[in-house]
């Protein structure tokens, strides 16, 4: 039997990591620019996090939801005290995508409606309900189109208020910071009309907070910087360091009732220990100002370059957009300078390091990056 090649990987075989580091089968070190795709977010094998999986695993790795589980009770109290949403429910699941199926099934819940609000570029996910909201029609089947999902332009709130109007949304779901879709950053101004608009028309704004949350942007949530407060904050990638978790919160505005919502695996009591280890981590070691400190020096120092048509983000969420296919320049700092780095499309690449980059590793980045944009040149 072999894989199902849907992939397109790196030439590359990690067998161990530290930190923002990781090491190949050949004993090759790399810096890592990508933190597995924005999940790496405390950095690798963090020795108290690593302590605290290995000990819960001798205790009790898994039983159902069917039982009361203290560590969901620990996560929810600590993970308000550092959100700022205190007041909020949580409920916990697998994934971003599980996250984002179930905020719009909730939304459609509590409002009686079947129609959501999406935007052009955005991604939430490949799950039959999360890919109907995600606007890429390669990834999205016949199956998955039966939804009934509205795409407008980000900063379009004329648009949107035009969706609105027909009376049948549940919500409207939108990133914090626009992942895959090539790091777009929403303005504060759209962004507090938005939730407005929401308010008027009675429908639910959903903040994916997926890849932009859990400190990423130097905030706890991305959405943080605009001054407003949604109705659902979807949660996965950095909220356990690589072990399979996600959640949602939830306004004290929605009433739970018992089925609503459900999972076999989420919540279990391993992801609890990842989860509540990456909390105590972020917090102990200022992880969160770190990536707006680290930000803000990767984005001063960027090389300049007529090739770079523009440098976009926050935090260690930064897009560079091209004016040519970054494809040769990828597989360079790869190959040669042994940096993993991510895409968003054919002229982007995204750095998502993990928050505890260093200086001297962010340095280390834009060294080899102006190196290969003008070799042999002074492009700053």
């Amino acid at each position: 039997m072999e894989l199902f090649d849907v992939y397109s990987l790196f030439d590359v075989t990690p067998v161990r990591a530290k930190g923002c580091r990781v090491w190949d089968d050949k004993g090759q070190e790399y810096l890592d620019l990508y933190g597995g795709h924005a999940v790496i977010s405390i950095g690798h094998s963090h020795p108290d996090y690593v302590r605290a999986l290995s000990e819960q695993a001798e205790k009790i790795g898994f039983y159902s939801n069917s039982v009361r589980n203290p560590l969901q009770e620990e996560l929810a109290h600590r993970l308000g005290e550092l959100s700022g949403y205190a007041d909020y429910a949580l409920f916990l699941d697998n994934s971003g995508a599980e996250s984002n199926e179930n905020a719009a099934k909730l939304a459609s819940f509590h409002t009686g409606k079947d129609r959501i609000v999406a935007f052009r570029r955005s991604f939430h996910g490949r799950t039959s309900g999360a890919v109907a909201l995600t606007d890429n029609p390669a990834i999205v089947s016949p199956f998955n189109a039966c939804h009934k999902v509205t795409f407008c332009e980000l900063e379009d709130a004329a648009g949107v208020e035009q969706a609105l109007r027909g009376g049948d949304v549940a919500a409207v779901i939108i990133e914090g910071i626009q992942g895959c879709g090539g790091i777009h950053v929403p303005s504060a101004a759209f962004m507090q009309e938005l939730a407005a608009l929401c308010r008027r028309y009675g429908a639910c704004l959903i903040l994916d907070e997926v890849q932009s949350g859990y400190g990423r942007t130097g905030k706890f949530f991305a959405h943080q910087w605009y001054g407003i407060r949604p109705d659902i904050i979807t949660m996965g990638k950095g909220i356990a360091n690589g072990f399979p978790c996600g959640g949602i919160l939830v306004s004290p505005a929605f009433k739970a009732v018992k089925g609503m919502l459900g999972t076999t695996f989420g919540g279990n009591h391993l992801a609890m220990a990842a989860a509540l280890a990456v909390l105590d981590i972020l917090e102990r070691e200022r992880l969160i100002d770190n990536a707006r400190e680290a930000g803000e020096y990767l984005l001063a120092g960027m090389p300049r370059s007529p090739r770079i048509r523009e440098v976009r983000g926050r935090g260690l969420m930064i897009g560079l957009e091209f004016n040519e296919d970054i494809a040769p320049l990828r597989h360079a700092l790869l190959a040669d300078k042994h940096i993993f780095t991510g895409v968003a499309g054919k002229r982007m690449i995204r750095l998502l390091p993990p928050l505890c980059l260093t200086k001297a590793e962010a340095g280390r980045f834009l060294a080899a990056f102006g190196e290969l944009l003008a070799p042999g040149e002074n492009v700053a």
